[in-house]
Order: C-alpha cells, then sequence, then structure tokens
C-alpha cells in the first residue's frame, strides 16, 4: 500500500474527508483558510467553496443537506456560504469546533479545542434531535470520534496527551466506560482523526508522524503506510466498494526549510485499502430545530 498523490491542493490545514455517495465525491475542509474541498474521482474534478471562518468538518445530513462545524456553531451549508445555525456551542472564545462523525442513529458527535492549543478546554458533544448534549472528555485538542457499527463503542483522541481512549456508550446518549485503548510515544506523532473500517478495526493519522495505521479492536498494530508530509490528519473510505482510503494533510507550521523538505504537504492523497471501510451514516436532525 502506497500513497498516491491525488490533488496538490496545499492546503494549511486539510481536514475532515468525508465521502458522499450520493455526490461520487469526497468532501474536505482547510480549517485555516476557510476553505471546503470536493474531488470527484470520475471526472478528476476538483472545487473549492472559500466560506470563512473555521469550517472543521463538513457532514452529509438525510435529503439533500450538509452540515459545517465552524467556530462555535454548526450550520447548514446553503448554496457557497455557512447558512443557519443548527447547533451553537457555548465555551470559551479561544475554543473552535474540530473533529466530527455521524453515527448509526443519525447522531452527530464532535468535539472542541483549544484553538490556541494551550488550555485543557476542549470536549466532546453529542447532538440529536433532542439538541446538544456535552460528554465531558476535557483535553486541549480533541480528535476522532469514530463510532463502531454497532453504537456501543466510540473511539476519542486527545492528541496533546498523545492518547486514543475507547468509550462505552448507552442511551441518552451516556458515556458507561473509558479505557485507554493506545499511548503513542513521542517518537511516533501525535494520533490526530481516526475512523474504522469495516472489520472493525481503527485507523489513525499521525500528525508529525509522517504515516497512518491500522489497529486491531485488541489493540494490536496492524501496518503502517509511510507518507511523504510530516502532518496527516485524517482518513476516509471512499469509492463504489470504499476500498480507496483517502488521506487529507496540512503544511502550518512548516517554516521554509521544512516545506522544501516535503513539497506536497498539504496534499490530497489516497491509497488501495485492505479491506472496505464503513459508509458515513447521515445525520438525522430537525431542519427547524436550532439548539442555543
Amino acid at each position: 500500500m502506497k500513497p498516491e498523490l491525488v490533488w496538490a491542493v496545499e492546503a494549511e490545514l486539510g481536514e475532515g474527508p468525508a465521502w458522499l455517495p450520493r455526490e461520487g465525491a469526497l468532501r474536505f475542509v482547510d480549517i485555516k483558510r476557510g476553505f471546503l474541498h470536493r474531488f470527484v474521482p470520475e471526472t478528476g474534478a476538483c472545487e473549492t467553496l472559500d466560506v470563512g471562518g473555521l469550517p472543521s468538518f463538513i457532514l452529509p445530513q438525510a435529503g439533500s443537506g450538509l452540515i459545517v462545524g465552524s467556530q462555535n456553531a454548526l450550520h447548514r451549508l446553503e448554496g457557497d456560504q455557512l447558512g443557519a445555525v443548527i447547533a451553537r456551542v457555548e465555551m470559551p472564545g479561544h475554543n473552535r469546533t474540530n473533529d466530527a462523525t455521524v453515527d448509526a442513529q443519525g447522531r452527530i458527535w464532535f468535539g472542541t479545542m483549544d484553538d490556541e492549543e494551550q488550555q485543557p478546554t476542549g470536549q466532546l458533544y453529542c447532538l440529536d434531535q433532542a439538541g446538544l448534549h456535552a460528554m465531558g472528555q476535557d483535553a486541549v485538542v480533541t480528535n476522532g470520534p469514530a463510532v463502531t457499527a454497532d453504537g456501543q463503542c466510540l473511539y476519542h483522541v486527545d492528541s496533546g496527551s498523545r492518547q486514543i481512549w475507547r468509550l462505552g456508550l448507552g442511551e441518552g446518549p451516556a458515556i458507561c466506560s473509558r479505557e485507554l485503548f493506545q499511548q503513542l510515544s513521542e517518537a511516533e506523532g501525535y494520533p490526530d482523526g481516526v475512523v474504522l473500517d469495516s472489520e472493525g478495526c481503527l485507523w489513525v493519522a499521525l500528525w508529525d508522524g509522517w504515516a497512518v495505521r491500522r489497529y486491531s479492536p485488541q489493540g494490536d498494530l496492524l501496518c503502517q503506510i509511510d507518507f511523504p508530509c510530516a502532518r496527516v490528519t485524517k482518513i476516509a473510505f471512499g469509492g463504489p466498494e470504499l476500498r480507496t482510503a483517502y488521506v487529507t494533510t496540512a503544511r502550518t507550521g512548516l517554516d521554509d526549510a521544512a516545506l522544501a523538505a516535503q513539497p506536497l504537504a498539504g496534499a490530497l492523497f489516497a491509497f488501495d485499502a485492505p479491506v472496505a471501510g464503513l459508509p458515513l451514516p447521515e445525520a438525522q436532525l430537525s431542519v427547524e430545530k436550532v439548539s442555543q
């Protein structure tokens, strides 16, 4: 498995890749530049929307809508701009939304973080038909989350502490248990975005680790795929059979010497995955409800 260049997009902070079967396209964000990107493999089309703000994820909503997390709110995407607020998060002014996913019940799980990466003010949240639920799990930088197909477990990443946690989920929603799944060393880099495949294995992108890894549900390292740039951010499985792994990267914080050594930093990559991924469910939220 070798990553191939898909789009030399030079993302400052490429993140949040999501495969949308109804579009036959991959959507992802550039947080620091306020861009939403779209790549269509069938035609090779590359499109960019400048929506401003700090868009950190883009997710499908049931029907034909798209939901974007940016700064302290979740918005519907309306045309080429961030539209109506679906949920607003009460948090410090230096915080912003970060990574997100949708579970099989259509609930959005997302994290917040300190954009200055100093204070443990980031938290995990769940948004469902009843509203917004604060789930705790304080961290400087949250990543993931990824929810198992049966909805029993959620993987939560505390990037600054180099930890990946496995949380047991209950009704409510509720967190019923918490166990440390992986503790990475300084040499391994920081765990960033995570995603699950059809065999229940966890894929993690390694920021400053030059790689992505696949772990078994028992925590065994199954494989590592090396990249030509240090700041690998997240994976999404796409294509008709969900066997293409798309990977976003970043160039933020790299000095001129590092950028010269990593000319593809910030690019979108892809490789042939050994197994299929899981489809990303669509969010099941009332379009009339606005959670404050």
